[in-house]
């Protein structure tokens, strides 16, 4: 049963290495991680555009074009080379968007927020390779059932903005509100030693070439959802001064 739950990222399932790779070249390390290299740079391709040129349609179109992008990545693995790098470039509007939103009301916030989530992404792939974090069947258990509750109560919440409410506190710079977003951001970080886990497995188990764009597509996924939620705890911080 803990088999179910090998990440918290949706993107990443148990049945992704599923798919004989017979007769394929197979997924190394160093092409992950180009692939990863490849769609961050492509991310702030178009962020820095939108960032430059704010565009709400812009923000919105990409919003929506690159969750679309994600589905069709999830439900067609095998389409990861084009669906993953059109995914990068459609977020890229919206974070940039997103970004510049944030620092014209809190000016370096978005600076912050990059270097962040980088040194978060760096010191847990230390952690990951050197063994001080194993993710253990019950640790990846644990992170994608808190993963799970995470995005219950953001639908939940969003459900409820569409009736002019919402969940109480958690968006409010209160020590609620603060500790929730430290939660998530906590949450989000340790997604990561499951991506670095699910790469390693995919190239141990000799999955097929165009799967180095899928772990790559799981990276960049939590990466944004981590650089958001690090956004939304250093607004809380810096509305409360």
């Amino acid at each position: 049963m803990a088999n179910a739950f090998r990440s918290g990222n949706p993107a990443l399932g148990p049945e992704t290495f599923s798919i004989s790779s017979q007769g394929m070249n197979t997924m190394t390390l160093e092409g992950a991680v180009n692939k990863t290299a490849i769609g961050l740079f492509l991310v702030m391709t178009t962020a820095l555009y939108t960032w430059h040129s704010p565009s709400q349609p812009l923000m919105i179109g990409g919003a929506i074009g690159g969750l679309i992008m994600a589905i069709a990545t999830i439900f067609k693995k095998e389409w990861s080379p084009f669906t993953v790098p059109l995914y990068a470039l459609l977020e890229g509007l919206f974070l940039g968007g997103i970004s510049r939103y944030f620092n014209n009301a809190y000016p370096g916030i978005a600076a912050q927020a990059i270097i962040l989530t980088l040194g978060i992404l760096g010191a847990l792939l230390v952690a990951y390779k050197s063994g001080l974090i194993k993710p253990t069947e019950n640790f990846k258990l644990g992170i994608a059932a808190a993963t799970g509750g995470i995005f219950l109560v953001y639908i939940v919440n969003f459900i409820m903005s569409l009736f002019g409410s919402g969940i109480p506190m958690i968006h409010e710079s209160g020590m609620i509100g603060i500790g929730f977003s430290v939660f998530v951001v906590i949450i989000a970080s340790l997604n990561l030693v499951l991506d670095f886990d699910f790469i390693e497995e995919g190239v141990e188990r000799g999955a097929p070439k165009y799967m180095e764009w899928y772990g790559a597509f799981g990276l960049l996924v939590t990466l944004i959802w981590l650089y958001l939620e690090i956004l939304r705890l250093l607004a809380k911080l810096q509305s409360r001064d």
